[in-house]
């Protein structure tokens, strides 16, 4: 097996990025696995929004151009033979590999919900791209002149730290972005699937998504192989406040775990104090009850707790109550709210928490939801009840609505429109309002326009979320005097609970981030660990080099199997070999010959002294050599009628010497009655 990193957790942005999640190519039994295909977003940074007046402050003036780590590596490799994605941002670059005749075959396997939040996703980028270029205009033919000569080397510093973070990545791998009807083809080629549902793939490979927790439809991926099975595991949450909680426990005892969760590298600086504690003591009492480790990782009952407490998702809500009361005190003030957050759950949650912190302070403003996805993504996610939490599943059966934010469709507090042109958008417009719209990077959509136009107003807020360079994303927009909010929202695996985690799952093999490898003490484990890093192939050795093979019934009934000493037994057969179901299977091949007709197959080493007078039972005349070996273990049996023939005996194999048939066959006869057969 072997693993190649294609890009780790916001490759461009720093310390993890949700809207980049990691991208893995993976090797086994000869096929090719992509894990993830992301779009590396902060490639946006670079380029200045429109409509964009004076100085652009050393940002491009052009139609911005799109990279995807995992698409380009894969182009280069020729291809993969199957995609399992993880979330709907994890399927983004999808059109840039589907559009390329190489990938005609290629499968694409996601869940139903990521797969449908995916496409809207593709489809609003598509359109905020198209919007941009009706204010800048069409890309010219041929390379854009800043990628051309010296111009690009203006760029090459900003956008090499921005983009790529390799030294020597060539900048021309930015491309143009897909179309729409790049997407239409993407999404023939997805076979969607459901949590828990096990699907076959080469007839050798099992597939099964299970829940991560993060986001509606997100997943964590077991591939199942003859001979090992991997937990390919992305950022995760124990429990979660809107989606289905993570699924661990169809995880248990799979061979190797691919941890490549965010989380633990954004919160590493405040985890590693208690990662450091559960390592060098693990017996103080002061610790958490839960999180005591011990060598032989028996008693699960104190793991369980400690992983699917409710302390981060009541941290999550104290952040959004955080985040609610700050947009209070700027609605108060006079002030509207800009929130460009790219997150489906925070978003649902937000809209709930302001619901009812607007109503308990008795303020009364609009809230706008500008998106071209908006309408047709509030009304899917009251469609899907069995991908919610179970407090969600909950209201359903007693008649609530799944969302805070169906109630306020029906109070007229929450306004859907899929453009700030909109008709109806003017009419209903009142200031100050809170606005959720796109796009996060500030480079494109509705966002861009709201943001130049409060910029300059100090009572207003702009709700950011951390992994974005904020300094060079606020930078078109300077002088700048809106407050800034720069928020954190849940997004994975905390680095304290991973050692937890890593015990209730119980691997052989663990691979992590080069990022790990200096904060996640490792003390003796019952698994191994190897590191990844970008860029680079580490190989896995074969956890199994024997793998089971299944017995047809009817096969089994008609052996006859010869005892050969106390414990083994061995028979002879004749069949083909099918591979079905991730199983490997002997079936029937066929007409089988005549058994008397059948050379015997013979097995252990042959004992010379037994064997001399075997061969002159068949009326040979022989005798051991006169310069017999039998010191160094060789013997020889020299035959001298009716012809000449030598047959060199050793532990460990038999060599006969002879050109004459009809002797040949009198050896083989001699041979057959002193050795066991079958």
């Amino acid at each position: 097996m072997k693993l190649t990193c294609l890009s780790t957790s916001g490759s461009g942005g720093g310390r993890g990025s949700y809207h980049s999640p990691a991208s893995h190519l993976l090797e086994l039994e000869g096929l090719h696995f992509l894990l993830d295909c992301p779009i590396d977003l902060s490639a946006l940074a670079a380029f200045a929004p429109v409509p964009l007046t004076g100085d652009a402050g050393g940002l491009i003036r052009a139609v911005p151009r799109y990279w995807s780590p995992a698409a380009a590596a894969a182009t280069k490799a020729g291809g993969v033979d199957a995609v399992l994605v993880s979330s709907a941002t994890g399927m983004l670059g999808l059109p840039f590999l589907t559009r390329l005749p190489g990938f005609a075959n290629t499968k694409i396997y996601v869940t139903e919900v990521a797969a449908r939040i995916g496409k809207l996703m593709m489809g609003e980028l598509v359109e905020m791209h198209r919007e941009f270029i009706r204010y800048y205009g069409p890309d010219t033919d041929g390379l854009p002149k800043w990628m051309e000569g010296g111009k690009l080397n203006e760029f090459l510093s900003m956008l090499q730290k921005l983009v790529t973070q390799d030294e020597g990545k060539d900048l021309t791998s930015l491309m143009p972005l897909y179309s729409q009807g790049n997407i239409e083809e993407c999404m023939q080629k997805i076979q969607p699937v459901k949590y828990g549902e096990e699907v076959c793939f080469n007839a050798i490979f099992m597939l099964k998504a299970s829940s991560s927790g993060l986001e509606l439809g997100s997943s964590v991926w077991t591939i199942e192989g003859p001979r090992a099975s991997i937990t390919n595991l992305p950022s995760s949450v124990f429990v979660s406040a809107h989606a289905l909680d993570f699924d661990y426990s169809s995880l248990k005892e799979n061979d190797v775990v691919l941890f490549s969760d965010l989380s633990s590298l954004n919160n590493m600086d405040e985890d590693n104090d208690k990662l450091d504690d559960h390592a060098m003591n693990e017996t103080d009492s002061s610790l958490h009850p839960h999180s005591v480790l011990r060598d032989d990782y028996a008693d699960m009952d104190e793991k369980i707790p400690f992983l699917c407490n409710n302390d981060d998702i009541t941290e999550e809500i104290e952040r959004i109550s955080y985040i609610c009361s700050c947009i209070v005190d700027a609605i108060k003030s006079g002030g509207s709210v800009l929130i460009p957050i790219g997150r489906l759950g925070a978003i649902l949650l937000l809209l709930e928490l302001i619901s009812e912190t607007l109503h308990s302070s008795s303020i009364k403003v609009p809230i706008f939801m500008i998106s071209e996805t908006a309408e047709e993504i509030i009304a899917f996610t009251n469609a899907l009840p069995e991908w919610l939490c179970k407090s969600r599943q909950e209201k359903l059966f007693s008649g609530e609505a799944l969302f805070g934010h169906v109630e306020l469709l029906k109070e007229g507090k929450l306004f859907l429109f899929p453009h700030l042109h909109s008709k109806g958008l003017l009419a209903t417009w009142k200031e100050p309002c809170i606005v959720f719209c796109p796009h996060w990077s500030l480079r494109l959509g509705p966002a861009v326009h709201l943001l130049r136009r409060w910029h300059a107003d100090k009572r207003c807020l702009l709700v950011l979320e951390q992994g974005i360079d904020a300094e060079l994303t606020l930078k078109p927009f300077m002088p700048l005097a809106i407050q800034v909010l720069e928020c954190s929202f849940l997004s994975g695996v905390r680095a304290a609970k991973i050692d937890t985690l890593l015990g209730v799952l119980n691997p052989k093999s663990v691979m992590l981030p080069d990022g790990l490898k200096s904060r996640y003490s490792v003390k003796e484990r019952p698994w191994s660990f190897l590191y990844y890093s970008k860029g680079k192939t580490i190989e896995l050795p074969n956890l199994q080099e024997d793998f089971e093979v299944h017995l047809a019934s009817d096969i089994a009934h008609g052996l006859k199997p010869r005892k050969l000493n106390e414990t083994t037994a061995v028979a002879r057969l004749r069949t083909k070999l099918l591979v079905s179901g991730g199983q490997y299977q002997l079936a029937v091949a066929g007409k089988l010959s005549d058994q008397s007709k059948r050379h015997l197959l013979h097995r252990e080493a042959v004992d010379p002294d037994r064997l001399l007078p075997a061969l002159r039972v068949q009326g040979m005349v022989c005798s051991f050599a006169a310069d017999d070996k039998s010191a160094a273990g060789e013997r020889s049996i020299v035959i001298t009628s009716p012809r000449d023939a030598l047959v060199k005996i050793t532990s460990d194999k038999t060599v006969i010497y002879c050109d004459d048939e009809r002797t040949s066959k009198h050896i083989y006869d001699a041979l057959s009655s002193v050795c066991n057969g079958i």
